[in-house]
């Protein structure tokens, strides 16, 4: 069947938006710390309180319900630089340590292509799951976005997970002279992004003229191998993102809300179990009768296994503009023994529906029994 010609209205902005999410930050980015200096600190005491305290929902309540929990999916964030067989090696290493996904964010810092590193990582490993986390949707229009993507998707025996986002990082904006426009037009036009990318991975000729994309008959080629196209993932903080994302993505990423423009203690407070609750509220109520059919994620920034999961708590904290109960409670640090790690990404589960976890590469080889533990859980 061939497509019509698709107007889309921009939805009208709320009070409050995010640009969307916070896709590479680290623990020494985020709270000015580095997991060294986490760990050396948190080495001082025996034993902390256990990390989930406070976390789990009153009797009956379950935010994230689900007929069947889904199974646990772990994911390894990695874009530094490095030669070939380095990160080919870190590709295999991870895949053998059972995790499922290799990650990586889109910026101009100090990082590697995505897509191109993403193919030389799709050559190395057999099953591991390829993923952008996430595009920025101003540095590619979406019919090249398309081809780049259904062609790795192609090559890689349908492994890739393609995140988009609306952009937020000012400072590449700023270095590539890229105009940054508020979050809303940019959400508009993420919106619209999405449109355009499911219409090139259907079938015929496809027709589109938005506010910010026109499409003239364009056929989507090569044909991607998962069907209709590869899982979408939208992650963001802002109740208008996050209801584009209910909508149309296959994952949804529960975030800090980076409205900022820079990592900062403003978005501590978007990071917060309430926060969270509220964000899960409105993924809900936006996807309707498909919210069981979505899966949702959550980028861990600090990870650590520590005895005292407390002290490190206390000293991130002020870095993070929140109270230290809240940040051990938060969806965005997981810190304790493997024991506690693991009740506490159950609980995250039972609270809100969270199954797809994401860390950074330098906690890859520490997490790994905890991904074991809850290995087909």
């Amino acid at each position: 069947m061939r497509r019509v010609s698709t107007r889309v209205l921009p939805e009208p902005a709320p009070a409050t938006t995010s640009s969307g999410p916070c896709e590479c930050v680290t623990a020494s980015s985020w709270a000015g710390l580095s997991p060294s200096s986490i760990r050396s600190s948190s080495s001082r005491a025996t034993i902390g309180r256990h990390p989930t305290g406070g976390l789990r929902p009153p009797r009956g309540q379950r935010l994230g319900y689900a007929a069947v929990p889904r199974a646990f999916r772990f994911s390894v964030s990695a874009a530094a630089p490095r030669p070939a067989g380095e990160w080919r090696e870190l590709g295999r290493r991870a895949e053998d340590l059972g995790f499922s996904t290799l990650s990586m964010p889109d910026h101009l810092d100090a990082e590697m292509a995505p897509l191109i590193a993403l193919a030389v990582t799709a050559e190395a490993t057999r099953n591991l799951k390829l993923a952008t986390l996430v595009l920025g949707n101003d540095y590619r229009h979406p019919a090249f976005l398309h081809k780049q993507a259904a062609t790795l998707d192609l090559l890689s025996d349908g492994r890739l997970e393609l995140g988009i986002g609306a952009g937020w990082q000012s400072s590449d904006y700023d270095r590539a002279g890229i105009p940054l426009d508020r979050p809303g037009v940019r959400i508009e036009r993420l919106t619209e992004a999405v449109t355009v990318l499911k219409g090139l991975f259907a079938e015929g000729p496809f027709h589109f003229d938005g506010e910010h994309y026109t499409i003239d008959g364009l056929e989507g080629q090569p044909e991607c191998v998962q069907q209709p196209h590869p899982p979408i993932i939208i992650a963001g903080g802002g109740k208008r993102v996050l209801s584009l994302a209910a909508r149309e993505a296959d994952i949804v990423g529960l975030n800090a809300n980076m409205y900022a423009g820079v990592i900062d203690q403003r978005a501590g407070p978007s990071a917060t179990p309430a926060a969270t609750d509220e964000k899960l509220g409105w993924v809900r109520e936006a996807a309707g009768d498909r919210f069981a059919e979505i899966e949702l994620q959550t980028r861990v920034h600090i990870a650590t296994i520590t005895d005292d999961p407390q002290s490190m708590a206390d000293l991130m904290a002020p870095a993070l503009g929140i109270e230290p109960e809240d940040a051990l409670a938060s969806p965005h640090v997981l810190a304790g023994s493997v024991g506690q790690c693991v009740e506490t990404l159950l609980a995250w589960r039972e609270r809100w529906g969270i199954s797809y976890v994401g860390i950074s590469e330098d906690a890859m080889v520490e997490f790994a029994p905890v991904v074991e533990a809850l290995a087909s859980v």
